[in-house]
């Protein structure tokens, strides 16, 4: 397919690069693709930033067919730009897009015309320590009808983002609650699916947790409500006795591209890993007999997310004496470093513009 670009007419401002926040500024361009069964995928072009038209009966609005992904782009210190591990994001995106009956793309062709945008949008990715191009594939369904099935017409579209820190701590540790009162997926739902209805399904539970002082919520299995599965935006590891522990892969908890990296890294450096259930109760025993060391975080946006303080059933434990951890600040840095071109990369994780 031949990609056409259209450039716009007048550029944005260029933000502080101090004042990023995180999923509020947007570049000039994006990148769109549409989908209909007589073409297949087809029409993939470059054009100005911009809202969509749709019609208010447009599927995706009704019925929650949309899948998306999360991943960056780096700038290192000689002002070349590099991506970590972007093969594995349109890998996984085909993967929501089976479960949500959504045709599959061209994980290759995906790859080039990020590339391409990317050397369109060049200039937004920041040079600030510790920032980076959010980017953010997406894909809708597109047909104007109501009823419940699978939509005929989709819409693939890129859009980028420079952010700083996703969480306003920064790398510091942050608060974690556990809730017994709701569930986010089930085995053989869409918990192992990066769709919108999973990120909405978590959302009352996280208004609880903001209003009780707590940044997410950890979500404990949707059958016995006994077993570890995830935090709203990341995966979650414990370190206990000197062993990374994180909850298996089960078919509701999303596999992630970060914990992947923490774990080949983990066995890399010759630590004991270990992928299972881990009940909640065995969380707070580690922590009462002393074993408990560490329990953090990982994913896109905040790589790294060292957690100092659980809650759950109105017991609050103190993790690490409430600093950072060891092997969650080893880890950080490792990832980054190899993000921002400030290491070599000795695992074969980076993609060059």
């Amino acid at each position: 397919m031949d990609l056409t670009v259209t450039k716009a007419k007048q550029l944005k401002p260029k933000p502080d690069e101090n004042d990023l926040g995180f999923g509020r500024i947007f570049t000039d361009h994006m990148f769109v693709m549409d989908y209909d069964p007589e073409n297949g995928w087809h029409d993939p072009r470059i054009e100005p930033y911009g809202p969509f038209q749709m019609d208010p009966s447009t599927m995706a609005l009704h019925y929650g067919q949309a899948t998306f992904e999360g991943l960056k782009a780096f700038r290192k210190d000689d002002g070349t730009i590099q991506l970590f591990r972007p093969q594995e994001n349109f890998k996984r995106l085909n993967a929501s897009n089976r479960t949500l009956c959504i045709p599959e793309i061209d994980e290759a062709f995906a790859l080039d015309a990020l590339k391409q945008l990317l050397s369109i949008e060049k200039e937004w990715v920041p040079r600030v320590r510790g920032t980076s191009l959010y980017i953010r594939p997406a894909i809708i369904a597109t047909d104007p009808f109501l009823g419940v099935r699978a939509s005929r017409t989709y819409r693939f579209f890129m859009i980028l983002c420079p952010v700083g820190a996703y969480y306003a701590e920064g790398f510091n540790p942050v608060k974690i609650w556990i809730t017994k009162a709701h569930v986010r997926a089930v085995r053989g739902g869409l918990g192992e699916a990066k769709t919108a209805a999973n990120y909405a399904a978590s959302l009352y539970a996280g208004e609880e947790a903001h209003g009780c002082g707590y940044s997410q919520v950890l979500w404990l299995d949707g059958l016995e409500q006994k077993y570890v599965e995830e935090v709203g935006s990341m995966n979650i590891f414990f370190v206990i006795a000197g062993e990374l522990v994180t909850p298996m892969l089960n078919g509701s908890i999303l596999s992630g591209i970060t914990r992947d990296s923490v774990i080949a890294l983990a066995k890399k450096w010759g630590m004991g890993v270990s992928e299972r259930k881990i009940s909640i109760d065995e969380v707070f025993e580690a922590q009462e007999s002393g074993t408990l060391q560490e329990i953090f975080g990982s994913g896109t946006a905040a790589v790294i997310s060292p957690v100092g303080e659980l809650k759950y059933d109105g017991k609050a434990i103190t993790v690490s004496g409430g600093d950072v951890g060891q092997i969650a600040s080893k880890l950080f840095n490792a990832i980054t470093d190899i993000q921002y071109g400030r290491k070599e990369d000795d695992m074969g994780w980076i993609e060059s513009l």
